[in-house]
C-alpha cells in the first residue's frame, strides 16, 4: 500500500502514516526499509499489519533528511531533521505548525536587520524578503483552516493608516500656521493638531503587530483541514 508520512520524530524514531484508503498507521524506525530519515509529506510504499505500518520504502522523488548510518542524502535535499526550509519559505501550499512558523519568522527577521546594515543591496535583500513572509504567514493561516488572502490585512492597514497619518498631520501643519518654534512652546497645541495623524502612525503598526500574534499563537485545526493534513500529525 501507498501512503504519506505525517509527522516522524528523529529522536523517538516513532511516526504516523496516512494510507491511500484513509487509515493513519503508526511506525517505527525499524520497518524503515529505505536507507534516509523521511520527513513529512514524503510519499512511500510500506505493508500494513493491523494499524503498524510495516517494510517501509520511501518512494522515488520524495524528499528526505540526512541519511541514516550507512546512508546518504540527495544533493538537492532541503529538509533538516524533519524540517523543510525549502517549503516553509518558499512553498504557499499546504500547512505549518506554529514553532515552525517562529522559527522562521526569527530568521527572517534576523536577515532583515542585517540587511538594514547594507546599503543598495539591502534594500534588494527586503524586497527578497517579502515572499517567503508571505509564504510561512500562509501556511499559518492554512493550519488554521483560514484563506490564505488574510494576509493581506496588515500589508493593506498598514498601507493606509501610514497613508492617514501622512495627510493628516501634513494638513495639520498647513491649518496650523504657526513656525515650528510656537509648537516647542506649547506642545499642547501641537499634539492637539498631530495627535490625530500620529494616531494613525501607530495603529499602521499595532495592526500587523495584533494580526502577527493571532496566526503565531492560534493553535490550528486539529486532524486534516481543506488545505493538508495536520503538521503535527494529530
Amino acid at each position: 500500500m501507498r501512503g504519506e508520512i505525517l509527522s516522524y520524530d528523529t529522536t523517538a524514531g516513532t511516526g504516523l502514516i496516512s494510507g491511500d484508503d484513509g487509515t493513519r498507521y503508526d511506525f517505527t524506525s525499524a520497518a524503515l526499509q529505505s536507507p534516509a530519515v523521511p520527513a513529512a509529506g514524503v510519499r512511500v510504499d510500506f505493508v500494513p499489519e493491523g494499524a503498524a505500518a510495516t517494510q517501509i520504502l520511501i518512494l522515488a522523488g520524495s524528499p528526505t533528511t540526512t541519511g541514516v548510518a550507512g546512508g546518504y542524502a540527495s544533493s538537492t535535499d532541503t529538509t533538516v531533521a524533519g524540517f523543510d526550509w525549502q517549503k516553509l519559505f518558499l512553498s504557499f501550499e499546504g500547512r505549518t505548525r506554529r514553532s515552525h512558523f517562529w522559527i522562521g519568522w526569527l530568521i527572517l527577521l534576523g536577515v532583515g536587520v542585517v540587511a538594514g546594515w547594507l546599503p543598495i543591496i539591502g534594500a534588494l535583500i527586503s524586497l527578497a524578503l517579502i515572499w517567503p513572509n508571505l509564504a510561512i504567514s500562509v501556511k499559518r493561516l492554512h493550519d488554521m483552516g483560514k484563506t490564505g488572502w488574510l494576509v493581506a490585512i496588515p500589508w493593506v492597514a498598514a498601507t493606509v493608516f501610514t497613508i492617514i497619518g501622512f495627510v493628516m498631520v501634513m494638513g495639520a501643519a498647513f491649518a496650523g500656521g504657526m513656525g515650528p518654534d510656537y509648537y516647542e512652546d506649547n506642545p499642547a497645541a501641537f499634539f492637539a493638531l498631530m495627535g490625530p495623524g500620529v494616531g494613525a502612525f501607530i495603529l499602521a503598526g499595532l495592526v500587523p503587530l495584533a494580526f502577527l500574534l493571532w496566526i503565531g499563537l492560534v493553535e490550528g485545526d486539529k486532524g486534516d483541514n481543506r488545505f493538508g493534513p495536520n503538521p503535527k500529525g494529530e
